[in-house]
């Protein structure tokens, strides 16, 4: 029985195609992360040793940046950013809480976290924690870290990859938007602004104790 070559030729393309499917490489699971919205979550320490969750600033707005204390210019830049967003923001300053959450607590212990934090501005409050638990914070907030070594460093030489930005949360700490890194303090400012004059008033704490 004679083949019919336009039959032939439509199974050669077929193979064809098949092949070059299975030599392409997979796309990465995570490469659509920017476009997922954060759903924060997170279980940490301050440098007080105080647990602190996503939960813990009921009625304020959440102000997060990810990063270490040995970074060079993003994270001394983005603190400096938030930093003038805090003084900015005046009065409205109480309806926020500033976050720096180290991608580095092997080196950053909770004293030289608090000195770091400190030094931009007392307001914002340093927060650590093990391995596990940043990584799921991290995951939650949909950033990405690793740790970069050159090739025959010591050890404890290496410096760390990591997502910049600011994320912001609201006063039940659900996620609200994402600032680029590098936007305008101005503008940062001028949103949250907005969003702490358009909130509900602070749940007011239940007395403990009878007037006096």
């Amino acid at each position: 029985m004679a083949s019919n070559p336009s039959r032939l030729l439509r199974l050669a393309a077929l193979g064809l195609a098949l092949c070059l499917a299975a030599a392409a490489p997979a796309a990465r699971a995570d490469d659509d992360t920017e476009a997922a919205e954060p759903q924060p979550r997170y279980l940490l320490q301050d440098p007080s040793g105080r647990v602190v969750t996503h939960e813990s600033f009921r009625g304020r707005f959440q102000l997060v940046a990810f990063g270490f204390v040995s970074c060079p210019d993003v994270c001394p830049t983005t603190l400096l950013a938030v930093r003038e967003v805090i003084e900015a923001l005046g009065p409205r300053a109480a309806r926020l809480q500033a976050l720096f959450i180290t991608v580095d607590p092997e080196r950053d212990s909770a004293e030289v976290l608090r000195d770091y934090t400190a030094a931009f501005h007392p307001a914002i409050l340093g927060l650590r924690g093990s391995p596990e638990l940043l990584a799921r914070a991290a995951a939650s907030f949909r950033v990405r870290y690793e740790k970069v070594r050159e090739p025959g460093a010591a050890p404890d030489v290496y410096t760390m990859d990591h997502s910049a930005g600011l994320y912001l949360l609201d006063g039940d700490g659900a996620f609200v938007t994402r600032f680029a890194y590098a936007m305008a303090p101005r503008d940062i400012a001028a949103r949250i602004a907005a969003l702490v004059d358009a909130a509900p008033p602070p749940p007011t704490r239940r007395a403990t104790e009878p007037l006096r």
